[in-house]
């Protein structure tokens, strides 16, 4: 029987030179590759929200914030393509290498934000900066997600799959985490010091988890199957093959994607919706996130492991359709200004319904795969799903103005996403139970 502890994996001793248990290292690395990555987007996701409109677009008045939120959104448009490079190497010559890439594209990115000149001092200058280290931070998490979880999925013991891969997304939330307490620091400086010099401290502080991460990855050895697969057969162009054999899983990964839009607009747009329409303090929506985040580092590891026992599919499904549901509860609470009933919103939102789909898409988007193209399906499905996540903050913010500021498209367009999510995963076939070398065997 099965054990059903959900404490994090503890890197092990290493004997003779060579690490002894690569499965539990790979999940560590992930877990603070996800801290580092989600940390870096979401002090971005905040600075958009409170800062960046009258730093970097000062003269656009109304429009300033609209622009802010779209900065945030151009990551999404480069995703894709850190998608397709993540795949075609990481399928091509190993995933540790470019795991240790994708860490330090981040890293350096998100350290020269916090280094850019306001717009009083460079102009236009200052804003086109902006946009393209975005795209280089887009770039970078593009191919995280699918690189890790591979990593981690094909180290891990059969019927665990689920719970090791799980502890990269709560690295995520660990990030989120930091993040936000980082913001809550910047928020209470006084005006003219969080404008100048406040906000650009979390940026930097992101080269310290560069540092752990990138010990923890040099570590990592590639995983066996993957090895195998390689001197069996080298792949030239893994997206070829990939749609070749597997496109309509593709299709797949794309709309079940959607479910990740429920994290970006309850904590991001959320935030931007309280603070500057309904007029509530910045800090009392931060602390809400913290709750959601917090409570999550416990729901998702559990759901995680259900899934190792019912299946993937009932609880992605089930999740799903809990988020379609509460979004309206909270958004309804952030209007009415009610602050208990918006941290049961969280709660249902973030905790429950997020927790459940968050902590196992990664393994069941990676497991549809073969071993051969793996990292290139997930990751390429993966960000073309979620680019309308990165945007859908601007869209809704776009039509609540035209509603009069209203909030129901903020949960309109949510709900619609959950949905079409349960619908595509509803459709995929369930892998819980197939053996590591057979996934995605019935394609070749």
């Amino acid at each position: 029987m099965t054990t059903t502890s959900v404490r994090p994996p503890t890197a092990p001793a290493p004997s003779n030179g060579r690490t002894t248990n690569q499965g539990k290292r790979s999940s560590l690395a992930g877990f603070f590759g996800g801290a580092l990555e989600y940390y870096d987007m979401y002090i971005y996701a905040s600075a958009s929200a409170l800062v960046f409109s009258r730093v970097f677009f000062p003269d656009a008045g109304a429009t300033g914030l609209l622009l802010s939120l779209g900065s945030y959104g151009v990551a999404y448009l480069a995703r894709p393509l850190g998608g397709f490079l993540a795949g075609h190497f990481g399928d091509r010559l190993g995933r540790r290498n470019v795991m240790i890439a994708t860490l330090l594209v981040m890293g350096i990115a998100t350290f020269l934000i916090g280094c850019l000149p306001a717009y009083d001092s460079i102009g236009i200058l200052a804003p086109f900066l902006l946009v393209v280290l975005r795209l280089f931070q887009g770039l970078s998490v593009g191919g995280e997600a699918a690189g890790s979880t591979s990593l981690t999925l094909e180290h891990a013991p059969e019927g665990k799959r689920g719970l090791y891969t799980s502890w990269m997304i709560n690295g995520i939330w660990v990030g989120y985490i930091l993040a936000t307490f980082a913001f809550l620091a910047v928020a209470a400086l006084p005006e003219e010091q969080m404008l100048s010099w406040g906000w650009r401290v979390p940026f930097w502080f992101s080269a310290v988890i560069v540092v752990f991460g990138l010990i923890l990855r040099r570590t990592i050895e590639d995983p066996e199957v993957f090895v195998d697969s390689k001197e069996k057969q080298k792949t030239r162009v893994p997206v070829g093959e990939l749609l070749r054999h597997q496109p309509l899983d593709v299709v797949r990964v794309i709309f079940a994607a959607f479910l990740i839009v429920i994290s970006s607009v309850v904590p991001v747009y959320g935030l931007t919706y309280a603070t500057n329409v309904v007029g509530i303090e910045a800090s009392v929506m931060l602390w809400t996130a913290i709750f959601g985040y917090a409570t999550a580092l416990v729901t998702q590891p559990l759901f995680a492991r259900l899934s190792d026992s019912i299946g993937r599919k009932p609880v992605l499904i089930v999740g799903n359709l809990i988020g379609a549901a509460a979004v309206w509860e909270f958004f309804w609470a952030v209007g009415e200004a009610n602050v208990p009933m918006i941290y049961l919103g969280m709660f249902l939102c973030i905790t429950i319904a997020f927790g459940a789909t968050n902590a196992v898409y990664p393994v069941f988007f990676s497991e549809m795969f073969n071993v051969r193209f793996r990292v290139s399906g997930m990751a390429i499905g993966l960000q073309l799903g979620i680019v309308l996540t990165g945007f859908s903050p601007s869209i809704i913010q776009a039509l609540s103005s035209a509603n009069g500021d209203a909030w129901w498209p903020a949960a309109a367009l949510t709900s619609v996403a959950c949905v079409i999510s349960a619908i595509a995963v509803a459709t995929a076939r369930e892998t819980h139970k197939v053996p590591l070398d057979q996934l995605g065997a019935r394609h070749l």
